[in-house]
């Protein structure tokens, strides 16, 4: 990170702060910022002396309101992070989007870090390197949900100043599991890294970086990530043993293999694998 900092944010919310990512990123913070507000459908585990939990459904704007007042900056890993039905997607990953971006500009917050997902552009092929300007080419509804939110991101950034960071996230592990995550992988320290960039960075307007570490197969040029000090210390390929284990224990995937997105492009695949994809 550069070394000039952004007036640190006293109060960040974190939302999703009950699921995986939140979990890891609740130790990741501990300490950096006075207090972190936690929010999610259930209750968090363990809270700390500095941490504070209210529950809020993402879909219900009242609700959201009440958990954005009063805060400096939010890390928004809310709603489903996986595929699921549009019903679903819908309620809680587009409504709760708006809700969370609309309640941060009512009550002034400055600063949002959104986590997207490589699954916007989950329909790129394997074989071609990409930068976060290449245009979204979803492979899911969830896909698609988080290409949206790039957009209202950006919405908010460039009509009521928030400032905004979308980190599409890769994977999010200790050791990656298999062959494709050795390309998308991206450490908990790493991806702790970007989210405090995301939250005191100076000069951040609104940008998409991508959520990998230093990953010698990598698809994504990631240079825009670097111009804001991104200094990531994880390296798959230290990993890779665990990898190819991980990988000899998965079935078949032609149609998955030939795309970023792996599963989630084969997934309900009907098209014709030659003329589809980036």
């Amino acid at each position: 990170m550069t070394a000039a900092k952004a007036p640190k944010a006293k109060r960040v919310l974190l939302t999703g702060a009950a699921g995986g990512i939140g979990t890891m990123l609740r130790r990741k913070l501990k300490g950096a910022y006075a207090e972190l507000r936690l929010s999610d459908i259930a209750a968090p585990k363990g809270l700390g002396r500095d941490e504070t939990f209210v529950q809020a459904d993402l879909a219900d704007l009242a609700a959201v309101e009440k958990i954005v007042e009063g805060v400096d900056a939010i890390v928004h890993l809310g709603g489903v992070s996986v595929e699921q039905p549009w019903d679903a997607i819908h309620r809680a990953n587009i409504v709760g989007g708006y809700n969370l971006f609309e309640a941060a500009r009512r009550h002034r917050v400055k600063r949002v870090v959104f986590a997207s997902s490589n699954h916007a552009v989950g329909f790129y092929r394997r074989n071609r390197r990409i930068g976060t300007g290449a245009p979204v080419r979803p492979d899911s509804r969830y896909g698609v949900s988080k290409a949206f939110g790039e957009a209202l991101a950006a919405l908010y950034a460039d009509k009521y100043g928030l400032r905004v960071l979308c980190i599409r996230i890769g994977n999010v592990t200790e050791k990656p599991a298999d062959v494709r995550r050795l390309s998308i992988w991206i450490s908990p320290d790493d991806l702790a890294q970007l989210v405090r960039i995301g939250l005191e960075h100076p000069s951040l307007t609104y940008e998409i970086v991508y959520g990998a570490s230093d990953n010698a197969r990598s698809w994504w040029d990631n240079a825009a990530a670097f111009r804001l000090g991104y200094r990531p210390a994880g390296r798959a390929e230290d990993h890779l043993a665990h990898a190819l284990e991980g990988q000899a224990k998965l079935p078949p995937d032609p149609i998955g293999d030939l795309f970023e997105g792996g599963p989630f492009c084969s997934s309900e695949f009907a098209g014709d694998p030659e003329t589809r994809g980036g």
